[in-house]
Order: C-alpha cells, then sequence, then structure tokens
C-alpha cells in the first residue's frame, strides 16, 4: 500500500509542493469576507487556500482543500479504489477456495491485516489542553449573510452506542452559540442521532468528541452512506492504507483523533434544545431555524500550530461534489455485493445528491426492478433519496441526459411511474409540508424501446 497523509498539515505542505494551494497573509474575517473569496475562487476551479490572519481568532484557517477532483486524487490516490475493487471480486474470485486461491490473494489479506486502530500514549493533538474550552477563539466561518451565526463547517463528530460501544463519525454542521456550546444538527437517519436518541431516552448526557483536521481520510469516512453498523474508523484506515492513531486519556470516556488539528470534548446534553441555523445549504437554499440539541465543550485539545479545517457550502458544485464522487467511485464495486440485484448506482452531484439517483437493475421476473428500487430506498443514507431512475439494460449512469433519455425512451406513463407519499425525508428538504416529511419518486424504462425521443427536448 503505498503512504496517505496522516495528518492536515502533511497534505498542505503537498499542495503546497504542487502548486495547488495559495497563502494570505492579509487580515480576512471569517463572517462572510473568507466564505466569499473561497466562493469565488471555487467557481474558478482555484486552489486551497490559507488564510494565515483571520479576524478574531490566532489559529489559520485552511478551505478549498478538495475543491478540485485532482486535489481529491492527491489526498486519497487510486489505492482505496483498487483495493475496495479487489475486496468486492474476492468472493467470486476466493470461491470454492483452494491453496493456490489463497496465495494468490496474499497481498490483500497482509493488506487488511493493516486495516484497525492503534493506541497512541501521546498525542499530538494534546500539546495543548483549554479549559474552559474558549470556541469563540475559534475561527469558525459565517458563510452566507442569512446565516444564524458562525459555524464549524468540517467536524468530525465521533460517538458511542450506550450500550455496544459501537461507534459513529459523522459530519454534522455545529453552529457556535457561545465560548463552551454549539448545536448539533442531527439530520434524520444518522448514527450519531441513534446515539444521542437512546441515550436520551434514560435521561443520559451522551459523550461526543469533534475531531477537526486530522487524516483526510477521517474527513472521507465521516462522510461515506456506510451502512448503519459499519464502522468509519476502519474505513478511514483502509482508506489511509495503515492503523488509525488513536489517543486515550484516562479521563475521557472517548479516545481522540491523535493526528487532529483539534478535538472539542464534552457531552449532548439531555432534554436541552437550543435554536440553529438558518444556515445557507448545499440545495441553494437556507435550512431554515429549527430546535436542536446543545453540545457542551468541557475542553478543547489542539495543536501548538494548529490550522482550523473549514469548507463553504451551498449550491454545486462546490467540495462536496468532489468528495462526494469519489465515494461514489470507491464504494459502487460493493453495491452488487450487498444489493446482488443492484448492477449499478450513482447519484447526481449537482443535485446535492440526495435529490436523484440512477440505478442499472437484474429483471428476472415482472417487476423484479420495483423490488431493487425498493431496496435500494431502503439503504442507509440511500434511504434519503428523493427520485430514483431505474433501468435494466447497461447505461453509463454518470452520464445523466444519456440515462434520462433511455428511461424515457422506455418508460410507460400507465404503469412506470410511482409517487409514494407521506414518508420521511431528508431534513435539508424543504418541498414537503412538515421538516423531514415528504414524498418520493420511482421512474422505471425497462425492456425494448417503445418510442424516438425529439431531437431536442
Amino acid at each position: 500500500m503505498s503512504k496517505a497523509f496522516e495528518d492536515l498539515g502533511s497534505f498542505v505542505d503537498a499542495l503546497r509542493q504542487e502548486g495547488e494551494l495559495v497563502e494570505i497573509e492579509t487580515l480576512a474575517d471569517p463572517r462572510l469576507e473568507i466564505p466569499e473569496i473561497h466562493r469565488r475562487v471555487i467557481a474558478a476551479g482555484g486552489p486551497a487556500l490559507l488564510f494565515r490572519q483571520p479576524k478574531g481568532s490566532d489559529f489559520p484557517v485552511v478551505t478549498n482543500l478538495f475543491g478540485t477532483a485532482r486535489r481529491v486524487e492527491m489526498a486519497f490516490g487510486s489505492r482505496p479504489r483498487d483495493f475496495v475493487a479487489e475486496i468486492a471480486r474476492l468472493p467470486e474470485e476466493l470461491m470454492p477456495p483452494s491453496p493456490g486461491k489463497i496465495w494468490q490473494k496474499r497481498g490483500l489479506f497482509r493488506d487488511l491485516l493493516r486495516v484497525g486502530l492503534k493506541t497512541r500514549r501521546k498525542s499530538p493533538v494534546e500539546e495543548v489542553v483549554d479549559s474552559p474550552a474558549g470556541l469563540d477563539r475559534l475561527p469558525a466561518l459565517t458563510t452566507w449573510s442569512q446565516d444564524g451565526g458562525p459555524f464549524i463547517t468540517l467536524p468530525l463528530v465521533y460517538t458511542q452506542h450506550p450500550d455496544t460501544g459501537g461507534h459513529n463519525l459523522g459530519m454534522y454542521r455545529m453552529q457556535v452559540h457561545d465560548a463552551e456550546h454549539t448545536g448539533m444538527h442531527f439530520q434524520i437517519g444518522k448514527g450519531g442521532g441513534f446515539h444521542f436518541g437512546i441515550a436520551e431516552l434514560r435521561g443520559q448526557n451522551l459523550p461526543l468528541h469533534c475531531f477537526l483536521g486530522g487524516p483526510p481520510a477521517l474527513i472521507l469516512s465521516a462522510i461515506a452512506p456506510l451502512p448503519e453498523n459499519v464502522p468509519e474508523l476502519m474505513l478511514a484506515s483502509l482508506v489511509l492504507g495503515k492503523k488509525l492513531d488513536l489517543g486515550r486519556p484516562k479521563d475521557l470516556p472517548l479516545p481522540l483523533a491523535a493526528r487532529a488539528e483539534f478535538v472539542l470534548s464534552g457531552e449532548l446534553q439531555a432534554g436541552q434544545r437550543r435554536p440553529e441555523g438558518p444556515f445557507g445549504d448545499h440545495y441553494g437554499y437556507y435550512s431554515l431555524r429549527h430546535d436542536y440539541p446543545v453540545f457542551h465543550c468541557r475542553r478543547l485539545y489542539h495543536r501548538k500550530n494548529a490550522i482550523f479545517p473549514a469548507t463553504v457550502v451551498g449550491k454545486p458544485r462546490q467540495e462536496d461534489f468532489f468528495i462526494g464522487d469519489f465515494l461514489q467511485a470507491l464504494l459502487s464495486p460493493l453495491f452488487p455485493v450487498v444489493m446482488p440485484a443492484v448492477l449499478d448506482l450513482w447519484s447526481y452531484g449537482e443535485t446535492g445528491y440526495h435529490s436523484l439517483a440512477a440505478a442499472v437493475v437484474r429483471q428476472r421476473y415482472r417487476r423484479e426492478a420495483m423490488s431493487s428500487a425498493f431496496r435500494i430506498l431502503g439503504e442507509g443514507q440511500l434511504a434519503l433519496t428523493k427520485f430514483l431512475l431505474v433501468t435494466d439494460c447497461a447505461v453509463d449512469l454518470r452520464d445523466f441526459k444519456a440515462t434520462l433519455e433511455h428511461v424515457l425512451a422506455r418508460f410507460d406513463p400507465a404503469c412506470d411511474l410511482y409517487v409514494f407519499s407521506n414518508l420521511s425525508m431528508d431534513t435539508l428538504d424543504y418541498t414537503g409540508p412538515k421538516v423531514n416529511e415528504g414524498s418520493k419518486g420511482v421512474l422505471l424504462g425497462l425492456g425494448e424501446l417503445r418510442r424516438r425521443l425529439p431531437g431536442e427536448f
């Protein structure tokens, strides 16, 4: 396995060496100014940005780390894709097992032994410990004029199941309320929210750590649409190509990401809610002000020369677009393993991913395609998909125009359009009657050609 970046600093250094980083020495304001500079640069396909003097903070801010496909490729490389693809082929190539087949796969098994967690006695992120936390010293961004305040936009939120200890690492935006408290924007269907729900039913606070920075693989794993019981830290280790370093201070109930820039340590408080938002989101409009759980930060761990990572959210294409497409390419070989009748699946980042997806499925008996559609709409984060195009023919799903034309040329209006109302929806989707409520659609385009489409439409 090739070596990957173990922390944010090494990735920033590599970007600098490759001419993919611009450093701004002039004073810049995290409120609206830095985000506007970021938006103009990413729209032009420009470099990552390191703001050395953010107004009101001693910590530099880095943004636009993943704002082009090239920088995403630099961060993660082709090795994780090749590794996952080989794992996906393993059942077919290894069965029935034989000594010869196992020997041929010895390299894969050796790489698998590198996946895991490793505890360090002392972590780089423990160089400075602040208590009280002093979150108002962080250069959190206010990205849009009507935002409710500054937000931590690249938080890696770590929680554990109150009973099993199984962990979740997710990215849930955090509005900074004051020096010790933030919001915790748990969207529907998120693992961290499930953990908090269990603790809160018992009247218990939920210990929580928020990592900022660390290996780029941590950011990738926090965003990945993994099944609920698949541990994100294992994916991070797989992408990293080595065991992931954790710190375990004796007086903390949760581990630290040893190579993070910052760790916010505290707990979610049972029974407490506080208004959060508005927030200009990736659908291109504001998610509104609602009550969300409150995180009480007891300590702030950070490196002596910590860099604060941030992103700016808005209409695609933003950084999440490029990361999302890399994730899809990484995980797509596993879809037929998890869902054998689903041959290919693609969500469209131009719509914010959850709004539109397409699938190629097997159609071995009448309406089997709908069984596959229900399977997709019931799988983890894919359950948030709003509209799904389905075909049983080999189509390049990444070409949306060709996919749409293929489906439209084959669908029967009398029986191939399904609309399901009164369902749970993505929290950020405001097209339904209430938050988290709305409808979904499935459009089938199966079999032989039914009609010739006009040349332009």
